[in-house]
């Protein structure tokens, strides 16, 4: 089964490294040229110039990329995918896209007798990088079945949610309980520290109690109490995947005041922190409006 991936950031580079180990023929294309040929030099791959020289002769064709309108900017035109996939072929969509793009791709795809998918993954670079990520799949189960071989080399856990668009929904949905998770915290933990509690004393508390979550047993102690806030998880990436939540939310008419509520102050806290912050640093933007450090 010979495999094209594209989009070589930093969760779809220990992927695309995963399938090499396993002896996948792999082509890869990435935005800036010089990270494909440096991945294609230090793990065999082949690099691509273009999308569709990419695609040519691959049987699945994987995508990684920030949103979802930059996989459909790579449909058309003689250098894009579908100049390049064959009938019958597979696109297999990691990006943490939104369902309705995702459906419209299918449905371009589909008039060209190519499958897809919507795999977007969770577990971070940490997950990537030890071929243990949770992969979140929309569309048909036949699909999932013939291109499971290759998502089974970086995921641990693969989730078949539904049709197309499924897997986006729950990614979204997921990541909009880390944002409430994240800011929820913060709030509690900086009330507290103003209470005069040592937030190390309160942890040690909420993670034996009811109140826990990865957020306070892991992202708080290893992140926020070091003040190391390492950045493997862009917050506007972040941002972004609250917004697909939330969006979900106002098309089908549940009402989400907590999750529109996130949004907002993430939003507000990409715009205070900037483009390059990771997640975990919107803890600094509560922290500011309250006027202490936890640590």
């Amino acid at each position: 089964m010979k495999i094209a991936f594209l989009g070589l950031g930093a969760i779809g580079r220990p992927m695309a490294s995963h399938i090499a180990a396993k002896g996948f023929p792999l082509t890869v294309w990435n935005r800036t040229a010089e990270r494909a040929e440096q991945f294609a030099r230090e793990t065999g791959a082949t690099h691509a110039a273009t999308p569709a020289n990419a695609a040519r002769d691959a049987d699945v064709v994987i995508t990684c990329f920030p949103e979802s309108r930059h996989v459909a900017a790579l449909l058309d035109g003689p250098d894009g995918l579908l100049a390049g996939m064959r009938a019958d072929t597979t696109l297999v969509d990691c990006t943490s896209g939104d369902p309705a793009t995702s459906r419209a791709i299918a449905a371009r795809l589909a008039s060209a007798s190519i499958s897809y998918i919507d795999a977007p993954v969770s577990g971070g670079v940490a997950g990537a990088e030890k071929g243990a990520l949770t992969a979140m799949v929309g569309g048909e189960a036949a699909v999932l079945e013939r291109v499971r071989p290759v998502l089974d080399t970086f995921a641990q856990k693969i989730v078949h949610c539904g049709g197309v668009g499924a897997g986006d929904a729950v990614k979204a949905v997921n990541n909009a309980f880390l944002a409430v998770h994240i800011l929820s915290t913060a709030e509690g933990l900086a009330t507290l520290a103003k209470a005069g509690v040592d937030p190390k004393v309160a942890l040690d508390v909420i993670n034996a109690s009811s109140g826990r979550s990865n957020t306070s047993m892991n992202l708080f102690p290893e992140r926020v109490l070091t003040r190391a806030f390492p950045r493997t998880f862009r917050l506007a990436l972040l941002e972004k995947d609250i917004g697909i939540a939330a969006e979900i939310a106002r098309d089908l008419r549940v009402p989400a005041p907590m999750t529109q509520l996130a949004a907002d102050l993430f939003r507000i806290a990409r715009g205070e922190l900037g483009e390059i912050a990771d997640h975990v640093e919107a803890v600094k933007m509560v922290e500011q409006w309250a006027g202490v450090e936890i640590a």
